[in-house]
């Protein structure tokens, strides 16, 4: 049985082993997964860890990089960067059943920005393609299979991007026939480009800066709607022109920070940032615009209120908003207000940025925190309940250098296995369930 499927969901009966069970299997192509909700709809998923170290299936040597792994196609893609002897990105394709490098693409790249580990954006994967954003905007589309170079841009050549501290970070969004990316040019934050040609085809947003926030596509009174959220503002775009349908001013206290995600249930749409709090618009179902729900700012990173995050992205689930605040306390609030509901400290350490990646699979909460743990965990308001934890990979420095290493880049859930990276390898473990 071959357990990497194609880009579209398969269903595997499995006859003898699980008689007349069904499984799902899915490929992670692009940023939190297929719909890049931070939602893995695989079933045939282990409901507990048999040890404190998950078995690995294999492990490749990588270079350091903050970007997650991308699956699809029975393919694994990840970049990182390597400063000697001379500084470059690299674009790389593993066989997703044995980690052996399939391609591998590299260019010069000098970093002229902070926390220099490596790429950020996640790989996305469309239609036989594979897009590939770097930390100082150079941007290639290659053949997903052979690693042939389509073609490439040079965003800061082509639109004079005012750099952000940390360098672009933001996975590309792919609408129909278009890339969509944030760049943060002098003239044009959002940018889309044609996803054959690399042709641009319209610019938005030119007064805002850019942030490290990825953009999302949401529904919005019947028409899709691009939710970018830059260093300035959360803006709905419409995906084929660029227009603005709405814009709501969202200007930091100090820097554009945000990395988190928006997330969006209903009509809430939900943003974080570590020094600025919480934001919830509500997006009016009959029109396009948006109206504030609440607000919530805390005195100082130390003395919050609602969600100061910085890496994680939160989630929604019911009528309450869990996430991990600025020291890494997990925090549960009501989403009507953001009141909070509760606060744990044994998901993650408690350290300046500590970092949880949430995954949701059916009932379960998946957690990848900074220590490399996974924790297979329920969420409710009455509390956080642990149901199994194991090492996956070990922590690194080049990501951060304290506190032993971190693991920031989000892990890859597909085809019932995790993968995830460190500055020094990639990783891939079974998580299917015993027949």
């Amino acid at each position: 049985m071959r357990w990497f499927s194609t880009h579209r969901t398969m269903i595997f009966v499995l006859g003898a082993m699980f008689g007349t069970t069904a499984v799902t299997a899915d490929d992670w192509p692009q940023w939190r997964g297929p719909q890049r909700d931070g939602v893995w709809r695989e079933t045939g998923i282990v409901s507990s860890f048999a040890s404190d170290q998950l078995p690995i299936r294999w492990r490749t040597a990588v270079g350091p990089g903050y970007s997650g792994p991308t699956v699809a196609a029975g393919k694994v893609y990840l970049t990182d960067r390597l400063d000697e002897p001379e500084q470059i990105e690299r674009v790389h394709c593993f066989d997703a059943t044995s980690g052996k490098q399939v391609w591998s693409f590299r260019y010069p790249c000098e970093y002229r920005i902070g926390y220099k580990a490596g790429p950020r954006a996640s790989v996305t994967i469309h239609a036989g393609r594979a897009f590939a954003l770097g930390a100082m905007g150079h941007f290639h589309c290659f053949h997903a299979e052979t690693g042939k170079l389509l073609w490439k841009k040079d965003f800061d050549k082509g639109l004079s991007i005012v750099m952000p501290i940390w360098g672009i970070a933001g996975a590309p969004l792919i609408v129909d026939d278009l890339v969509i990316v944030q760049i943060g040019g002098k003239d044009a934050c959002i940018v889309a480009l044609d996803v054959v040609s690399g042709q641009q085809r319209w610019t938005a947003l030119p007064s805002d800066r850019a942030s490290y926030s990825s953009p999302v596509l949401v529904q919005q009174a019947g028409k899709k709607v691009v939710v970018c959220w830059t260093g300035d503002s959360v803006s709905g775009l419409n995906p084929k022109t660029g227009d603005v349908y709405w814009r709501y001013a969202f200007a930091p206290s100090k820097m554009p920070i945000g990395v988190a995600t928006p997330i969006m249930t209903g009509d809430q749409l939900f943003v974080t940032s570590f020094y600025d709090g919480s934001l919830m618009l509500r997006l009016l179902p009959d029109r396009l615009a948006v109206e504030k729900i609440w607000q919530r700012k805390g005195a100082s990173e130390l003395k919050t209120a609602a969600l100061h995050s910085i890496i994680s992205t939160p989630l929604f689930l019911g009528d309450h908003l869990y996430g991990v605040d600025s020291y890494g306390e997990l925090r549960c609030l009501k989403a009507a207000n953001g009141e909070r509901v509760w606060e744990d400290l044994t998901a993650t350490p408690k350290a300046r940025w500590s970092t949880i990646h949430f995954v949701r699979n059916q009932d379960h909460i998946w957690m990848f925190n900074e220590r490399g743990e996974l924790i297979i965990s329920k969420l409710s308001a009455r509390g956080f309940q642990q149901i199994s934890r194991a090492r996956l990979i070990d922590p690194t420095e080049e990501q951060l250098r304290r506190r032993k290493g971190v693991c920031w880049a989000h892990p890859a859930f597909a085809n019932r296995h995790v993968f995830a990276r460190n500055d020094r390898e990639l990783v891939c473990a079974s998580l299917a369930a015993e027949p």
